[in-house]
């Protein structure tokens, strides 16, 4: 059925969690009570990217494009938008209208990105697989299986470039061939969702806006590898994800796109779902079989690899969400189609989750070789409240942090690794002035320490060792000798312990040192933390020709450690005072400073 109008509404789970179910129902409702049943549908998307400024709603075909929308809102768009063919000025972003810019195309966020992962996010339907296939869905597979031979289609992801997104970077093609080449028998295709990175939502959002696409590359992959068996395993706390991917496997099936015998072609395949615990080192290939196996999930020693002896002995192949949304498009428009986007040694796009101080949050995609500099500025519209960026984050906790003088480096995964970070799965963590390095290479610490399976000594002592120092250092009791010995646990770190959690763990305290080495030496030997973090480091302190004696500071404070009598100067018992900050924060007269 044809429709005039169509009105996209984003349902990813950041849209759906700020009442975007309930602006679906409002718009259903406000349609059926104006007789357009049969000229708008409402459509629930993926996840549309701009997530600072969801829940997001789209209208086609003027591609009119409306932020912060709440069910509120549904009336006034159905009787001035459609029924009267008028903009609703207040919903655009960033007063669009006064400058000629109502769609999608006149926003800087979406400026330099260039879709190939989320090709079919915040477009389609993902509970309905037409909607899939009126984007050529599943035509990469029907290529594969009708024009080519296993090793051609190993031969083409060779050709394009495509290397894996889970962090290493290995090419996936060289990948699928190691087990493309053990004897005839059982094979596993699995697909790595367990995405566990602190601010990364990447993996979760594609699952959620076209999960065919990972089941047309699981086949694929099945296809070339010679394996009848995938596996998803995907964390619990993923529910949305979850259901819409069951959906989408027993759709395919009912559509002949998995099971037996797919498309008459002889070659079956069937895809089940692992639901994880959400332990972060279920994100090492090695763990993620031995849960999937229905072990406890701890890394073991390689080789051999997975692809040799995986699943219960058998080959495997293990690719993350990414990697795997590449496929189907490469097999359809062709590997130098593909790689001619991107860098000399890193090919395609890199989806990021944008995150931090920045104005503009969200997904983003990418063209490898985009700089920080362009993903921070242009796409994430600077720092937010006007303050001055100190450093970027990427590849999560085990990633490094860079500085300002790195902005203009190009993301890929050489030159990330040349100043000391990672390319990762894709989370990018933006700070500002206020945030104090040491202190959030203690957060990271904090994280890996409490996630480590504790197998290895390296990593299981190793991090313990360096949360502790960097604890000592923001609590303003660091020696000199601590910075040493961080630089020898973390190379002992990366030297010797068994997988990659912890191998990379000490990434964010080996580049913080390097980069950011005069705020350890504040905290060391002026007892300073620039950025006012760490809380037995500050001092509050009242300006006596500022204070005017009102009170408020002395109101508010818990343990009553600000003395003076009204009208008159106040002091601050710095033996009593908590560091609360609340002092400084009810001070009408800038009286109350703190260093």
């Amino acid at each position: 059925m044809a429709y005039k109008q169509y009105i996209l509404v984003c349902g990813g789970t950041a849209c759906e969690s700020n009442r975007g179910i309930a602006l679906v129902d409002a718009l259903k409702k406000e349609v059926e009570e104006n007789g357009l049943i049969n000229d708008v549908q409402i459509v629930r998307t993926g996840c549309l990217g701009f997530c600072e400024k969801g829940p997001i709603v789209k209208i086609l075909p003027e591609d009119t494009f409306y932020v912060e929308v709440r069910p509120e809102d549904a009336s006034e768009i159905i009787q001035e938008h459609i029924i009267k063919g008028r903009v609703v000025s207040r919903l655009l972003y960033d007063n669009a209208q006064s400058k000629g810019n109502v769609a999608i195309d006149g926003i800087d966020f979406y400026q330099k990105q260039f879709r190939i992962v989320l090709r079919n996010c915040g477009v389609i339907d993902p509970d309905k697989i037409d909607e899939y296939i009126a984007r050529d869905g599943y035509k990469g597979l029907e290529r594969v299986l009708f024009e080519m031979q296993p090793e051609d289609v190993i031969e083409e992801l060779k050709i394009s470039g495509l290397r894996g997104r889970g962090g290493a970077g290995f090419p996936t093609g060289v990948k699928w061939s190691f087990a493309a080449a053990q004897p005839d028998g059982q094979k596993y295709m699995v697909c790595n969702a367990d995405e566990g990175d602190p601010g990364a939502y990447m993996d979760r959002s594609t699952l959620e806006g076209d999960p065919h696409s990972i089941l047309e590359a699981m086949a694929i992959a099945g296809y070339a590898i010679g394996a009848s068996k995938g596996f998803i395993y995907i964390r619990a706390e993923y529910p949305l994800a979850i259901d819409r991917l069951e959906n989408a496997i027993a759709q395919a099936t009912d559509y002949g796109l998995l099971g037996e015998n797919i498309l008459g072609s002889g070659f079956s395949f069937t895809i089940e779902l692992r639901l994880g615990a959400g332990a972060f080192v279920c994100g090492e290939e090695t763990a993620l079989l031995a849960s999937i196996e229905g072990k406890r999930g701890m890394p073991a020693p390689r080789p051999p690899f997975p692809a040799v002896k995986g699943l219960w002995g058998r080959p495997t192949v293990i690719n993350n969400v990414e990697t795997l949304a590449n496929v189907p498009v490469i097999m359809l428009k062709g590997a130098n189609w593909f790689n001619k986007i991107g860098t000399a040694t890193t090919k395609g796009t890199k989806v990021f989750a944008l995150t931090g101080k920045v104005n503009n949050s969200g997904l983003i995609e990418v063209p490898m070789g985009t700089t920080l500099r362009e993903i921070i500025f242009d796409i994430g519209g600077g720092i937010k409240n006007g303050k001055e960026f100190k450093a970027a984050q990427t590849g999560g906790p085990s990633g490094g942090m860079i500085p300002p003088k790195f902005l203009d480096t190009p993301i890929d995964y050489e030159s990330l690794t040349k100043i000391g970070s990672i390319m990762g799965s894709g989370g990018l963590i933006v700070m500002d002035e206020d945030d104090c390095i040491p202190d959030v290479a203690k957060f990271y610490l904090d994280f890996t320490v409490d996630e480590s399976c504790g197998k290895c000594a390296p990593c299981r002592i190793g991090g313990r060792k360096l949360l502790n120092y960097l604890t000592k250092i923001c609590d303003g009791k660091g020696t000199a000798e601590d910075i040493q010995n961080m630089k020898d646990i973390s190379e002992a770190m990366c030297r010797a312990s068994l997988c990659g959690l912890g191998q990379t763990a000490s990434n964010p305290v080996t580049s913080s040192l390097r980069y950011f080495m005069d705020e350890y030496i504040e905290h060391i030997d002026d007892k300073k933390c620039r950025a006012g973090k760490c809380k037995n480091l500050l001092r509050y302190i009242i300006d006596p020709h500022k204070c005017v004696g009102c009170t408020a500071c002395a109101r508010v404070c818990p343990v009553q450690a600000i003395q003076g009598e009204r009208k008159q100067a106040h002091v601050i018992d710095q033996e009593l005072c908590i560091k609360c900050g609340q002092c400084f924060e009810v001070c009408k007269f800038q009286a109350v400073s703190r260093s």
